[in-house]
């Protein structure tokens, strides 16, 4: 009777000692308060009333930064958030070297967020979204390194301008564009200019053109439906009919 007691308590003892581990998981185990070693993925021992364990998942997590407000260098209050992935690569030193990783990541990710923010102006805050990403990843792994996590990624999601300055970046949007359609005006009448500079310049040089250029005209303006019609006739008829007036009120018969 007392050895099948005794095999019992041993079949007892070995499955309140029998552990079983996912694969993204691992198991750090401590035997009387000392760290002996990581165990899993998969079936492993543990020595009861001995020996404990702390299991921490290897998984890629996503962890959302509340909104924050802060104030760029150009001294500009706004509201910003971002979104954080960092994983796990050493398990022992999560457990061991900080109490709790997840709330100690979190809280630097967003002091770091507050810090970088200040430290740029607010169109680069817009503007280089990915590179203020960049060095903001770089300052929370640095950090993180030691306690055995790794920041995949840092993403800023929102940035939140006060209805003030959304107005006045409006107002200086509008001017921008303005100012690039006036410039665009200009260099047109300018290229415009020196190409009927040099048409004039050519017809200048054989009169012919410019009766063929006068003709053409004549024929431009009859397509349209034009109730009036202006006539441009060479300066040579002009002065022909002119010394011909001249010669009628004198009396004098024009030479045949």
């Amino acid at each position: 009777m007392s050895l099948l007691v005794l095999l019992a308590i041993v079949l007892l003892l070995l499955a309140l000692s029998l552990r079983i581990a996912q694969e993204y998981q691992r198991a750090i185990v401590f035997r009387l308060g000392r760290y002996t070693g990581t165990r899993g993925p998969g079936l492993y021992w543990l020595i009861p009333f001995l020996e404990r364990q702390q299991t921490i998942d290897m998984r890629t997590k996503t962890v959302e930064l509340e909104q924050q407000e802060t104030i760029t260098k150009d001294s500009v209050t706004i509201k910003v958030n971002a979104v954080l992935w960092f994983k796990v690569l050493n398990p022992a030193d999560a457990v061991i070297k900080v109490a709790d990783y997840n709330k100690a990541v979190y809280q630097l990710s967003v002091t770091a967020l507050r810090n970088i923010i200040g430290q740029n102006q607010l169109d680069e805050v817009l503007r280089e979204r990915a590179q203020i990403n960049g060095s903001l990843l770089q300052i929370v792994d640095a950090a993180t390194g030691a306690w055995g996590v790794k920041i995949e990624l840092v993403e800023i999601k929102d940035v939140e301008i006060p209805e003030s300055m959304q107005r006045a970046m409006a107002r200086e949007a509008e001017a921008i564009r303005e100012k690039r359609a006036r410039i665009i005006k200009a260099e047109a009448e300018l290229e415009a200019s020196i190409k009927l500079t040099q048409g004039a310049q050519e017809m200048e040089k054989s009169p012919y053109s410019l009766e063929l250029r006068r003709m053409q005209m004549l024929s431009e303006i009859g397509i349209d439906n034009n109730t009036t019609t202006v006539i441009l006739l060479p300066s040579e008829f002009s002065n022909a009919a002119k010394s011909f007036s001249q010669m009628v009120n004198q009396g004098t018969k024009p030479a045949e």
